[in-house]
């Protein structure tokens, strides 16, 4: 339970951790964010870690000049596509294995959903999952698994990372400065989380809707 409080707490107030971390250690910051990013969209163990919201709040500390626009952006887009490249040759490696339940740390769950999910939209789920929590993580793991090819799978992986980079961080920066964001900033970060999630909500509840209407067919 403390732990997730802990997550909570982080979330919610991002802000103000981030600025005592910008206080606290000044230009690392960058590497502490690069490396964040890196294991949030590289490594199937961690999809909790903040991702559109921490890109959104470094954003907004560029806007008031704590932290350089033009280096948060580049590192970002490195994190994110070095990030999934490694998550790929991670699924790669490990191959079907990784949907027998067999290997604890990968939850099997989250697996299906993004299976699922890369059935639907094909390559462009590397794009699309950029936006969407936990089927981040596990989209370039599927696609290492799959059939998809590296050369492939780097074009929408250097799309997709650099969209999901310049929107958030370059939001942040833009928006971030006004007195209402900066205000209610924990209310900014929930409607972020949220609207990210929601795509996945919508597609469960359609799952839900098919599932019920099928007995009824037969």
């Amino acid at each position: 339970m403390e732990l997730i409080s802990l997550f909570i707490d982080l979330f919610l107030h991002l802000d103000e951790h981030l600025n005592t971390v910008i206080q606290t250690y000044g230009t690392w910051t960058y590497l502490l964010l690069f490396l964040i990013i890196f294991m949030e969209t590289g490594l199937v163990v961690t999809p909790f870690l903040p991702g559109d919201s921490l890109i959104f709040a470094a954003g907004t500390f560029a806007g008031m000049g704590s932290l350089n626009i033009h280096i948060l952006f580049l590192l970002l887009c490195i994190a994110a596509v070095a990030g999934d490249t490694a998550n790929y040759w991670i699924g790669h490696t490990i191959g079907e294995r990784a949907f027998s339940g067999n290997i604890r740390f990968l939850k099997k769950e989250y697996l299906e959903k993004t299976h699922k999910f890369y059935e639907k939209h094909g390559g462009k789920t590397i794009i699309l999952a950029r936006f969407i929590p936990i089927i981040r993580t596990f989209a370039p793991f599927v696609a290492g698994i799959g059939e998809m090819s590296y050369g492939r799978f780097i074009s929408f992986n250097v799309i997709g990372g650099i969209a999901w980079v310049a929107i958030f961080s370059f939001g942040g920066y833009f928006f971030g400065g006004l007195k209402i964001v900066q205000d209610h900033f924990s209310l900014v970060v929930m409607a972020i989380i949220f609207i990210s999630v929601l795509p996945a909500i919508v597609e469960y509840l359609k799952e839900r809707s098919a599932a019920r209407q099928k007995p009824q067919m037969e």
